[in-house]
């Protein structure tokens, strides 16, 4: 299946580290370099995440650095344990603080991390241990993190580029503030590139019970539907090779004028997408392509989440809401590289976020 097949060799080169700025486009500030990752988002916040050497499959871990735009951003950090020993660990975890995760950095003990989540399933790291984590990450540094009698080797491989492609997404290369700061360092930390706002949107309750404002029950044949929709696919053979077949069409009324149109579109071994219409109830039907891999639709809510293989450990996320006229992209992330520390992915890496509030 093409579609399956384009979806899989991006989620795959995500996790093998081939993935650059330039090649993802939609996504100008996510890069990937080695075992380490960055992802900023339409508001300027940076994540970057961390994980053990690939080769290293039986202890795999994870760690997140996070940073807001703006002059007096900081830096938070977290971890997250996975692998064979994953259910064991967090069972101890679980117990309290009787059982926290220490940091090593080149064999030197600095600390235990803070108590367990049991809600993210991960540890937040001490601004002390932060502050030695990023330093570490700048040169060639041997990173633990142990629980008991069990040690997580985080790599520090493509730990500089990311960090430094970061420092670029917000405009604080030569200053003080970058995460890599030459000696030479001379800018003021007043250039640093302000938070963007995050867009507002308003979910809008659809009506499914609405009455046609031509009193007439909408009907049309598949056959029209599929060469309806079909103007509005550029690559129908490819995005929605299932267009024509005879799986049936969903409608859903929105509105008293417009409805929102299903169809299966295209599925492989482990992902499959449904193509959501936006369109008329009279003519003009003016049908309006909302995605062709949607994967669930609720109550003015559509979304598409795929897997990057078939063991679910790394997934791609976008979402769209009903505003009242249109179905408006409300969030779109990854959970990150296809390492094995959780089921469903480590963290939610997002590219675009909104703040999105419900009219009924």
């Amino acid at each position: 299946m093409v579609k399956n097949k384009m979806l899989f060799s991006v989620l795959a080169a995500m996790s093998a580290g081939l993935v650059s700025p330039m090649s993802m486009a939609a996504a100008p500030a996510e890069f990937i370099h080695q075992d380490w990752q960055v992802v900023c988002d339409n508001t300027r916040t940076c994540r970057l995440a961390g994980y053990q050497a690939e080769n290293n499959s039986d202890f795999p871990v994870s760690v997140l650095l996070i940073r807001r735009a703006g002059v007096n951003a900081g830096v938070s950090g977290k971890v997250k344990l996975g692998g064979a020993k994953d259910s064991s660990s967090k069972a101890l975890l679980q117990l309290g603080s009787r059982h926290r995760i220490s940091l090593f950095i080149n064999d030197k003990d600095l600390g235990e991390t803070k108590a367990f989540s049991t809600v993210t399933g991960d540890a937040d790291f001490t601004p002390a241990q932060v502050t030695a984590l990023l330093e570490a990450l700048t040169k060639s540094s041997k990173i633990e993190l142990v629980l008991r009698n069990s040690r997580w080797q985080l790599s520090d491989k493509g730990a500089t580029a990311v960090m430094l492609k970061a420092d670029e997404a917000q405009g604080r290369v030569g200053t003080t503030s970058a995460f890599i700061s030459a000696d030479s360092a001379n800018k003021y930390n007043s250039s640093v590139l302000a938070p963007k706002p995050t867009p507002q949107l308003r979910l809008v309750t659809p009506n499914p019970k609405a009455r046609s404002n031509t009193d007439k029950k909408f009907s049309m044949k598949s056959s029209q539907l599929s060469a309806l929709m079909q103007g509005t696919i550029k690559e129908v053979s490819n995005d929605c090779p299932s267009l024509g077949d005879s799986s049936p069409w969903r409608v859903s009324r929105l509105n008293s004028t417009q409805l929102l149109v299903q169809h299966n579109c295209w599925s492989g071994a482990y992902n499959a997408g449904t193509g959501a219409w936006v369109m008329k109830d009279s003519k003009p039907y003016n049908p309006i392509l909302v995605t062709t891999s949607a994967t669930d639709y609720d109550n003015g809510k559509i979304s598409s989440v795929q897997k990057g293989r078939g063991i679910g450990d790394c997934l791609s996320k976008t979402y769209w809401i009903w505003t009242g006229t249109s179905f408006a992209k409300s969030h779109e992330s990854t959970t990150g590289l296809c390492r094995m520390v959780e089921a469903g992915g480590a963290w939610q890496l997002p590219t675009y976020v909104t703040e999105v509030k419900t009219l009924r």
